[in-house]
């Protein structure tokens, strides 16, 4: 079943938001923001510890981390004739998850939105220069850059888990990381590209602007977005993401993900025809929240594989 719309945090009280600091392992910590939009479930047996990034609709900020009606929040962008505006962490909002970890002797390894659509990355790297300067063990941080966001960052973030679980440094975990990075591959096609206009984080898909009435685009987020290919109907680019899912399947992804924006409907039917290629059910189905949805709008459907090996 698809999960809820009421995102991945939804039913966790506000001092879990933020992080579980009194892990019982002593291994390395993992630090993710909140574009990761991992489901609740995973984030607890990961003991992932998130740092918020600010969506603003109408003058009104918020912590992503504090919207748990995704609907509502959807609702009031497509009122809001200005759209949104999105912000990442302060300095001060990675320390404040940081310095628990550092002080209970831990590594840390953050991973974070690519650096080529958002400041989280560099913010977090200044924490870290801030806690090395202060003396706080701030060299024990291992900042990476995912190079993609929301079901990508998700399983790049699994891959670390793995390396951790299996008793790995935060040397290891990184390099799990990237193995990761490189093994995945995903697709997400959108309704319309304004959002992405309005907000200025459509990279190489500017190129599509001015034939959006006629197409529907897909698109991949590889340190920025970039286009794949056009086609001119919904019901076409539902069926080049599941043909996608079969190619990956092909070349040796036996893992895979579905992701949406307000549409459940289409998510599941999509997760019903990948479950027909990769013979299992996916390792997640999760909605896109309000940080990226502002950008790319309601309508959302991602699809990625990966080979299972990296993540384990």
């Amino acid at each position: 079943m698809v999960d809820a719309a009421n995102g991945p945090t939804a039913g966790l009280g506000e001092g879990d938001r933020t992080g579980w600091v009194e892990a019982a392992s002593g291994g390395p910590a993992l630090v993710c923001d909140s574009t990761t939009y991992l489901p609740s479930q995973e984030l607890r047996r990961h003991d992932v510890h998130l740092v918020s990034l600010y969506v603003s609709v109408a003058g009104r900020q918020q912590a992503e981390l504090e919207i748990t009606d995704y609907a509502e929040f959807y609702d009031r962008l497509r009122a809001s004739e200005e759209g949104a505006t999105t912000s990442q962490p302060s300095v001060g909002d990675f320390v404040a998850v940081y310095d628990p970890l550092l002080a209970a002797g831990r590594e840390v390894v953050s991973i974070h939105i690519s650096a080529g659509i958002s400041g989280t990355y560099e913010a977090a790297m200044q924490a870290r220069q801030r806690l090395i300067d202060e003396g706080r063990g701030g060299e024990r941080i291992h900042v990476y850059d995912s190079r993609t966001g929301a079901g990508g960052m998700g399983l790049v973030a699994l891959g670390a888990a793995g390396a951790i679980a299996a008793g790995g440094d935060a040397e290891a975990a990184i390099e799990r990381a990237k193995a990761a990075r490189e093994s995945f591959k995903m697709w997400f096609a959108v309704e319309t590209l304004e959002y992405l206009r309005r907000g200025g984080r459509i990279g190489a898909a500017r190129a599509l602007l001015g034939s959006t009435l006629k197409i529907k685009p897909i698109l991949t987020l590889d340190y920025e977005i970039t286009p794949v290919e056009r086609v001119r109907t919904w019901k076409r680019a539902m069926e080049r993401l599941v043909d996608h899912m079969r190619e990956r399947h092909a070349d040796g992804a036996d893992a895979w993900v579905v992701q949406h924006v307000q549409d459940p409907e289409t998510a599941e039917r999509v997760v019903e025809e990948c479950r027909g290629v990769f013979g299992c059910d996916p390792l997640f189905v999760s909605e896109i929240g309000p940080v990226l949805g502002a950008h790319v709008g309601p309508g959302l459907i991602g699809v990625g594989g990966v080979a299972r090996s990296v993540l384990e």
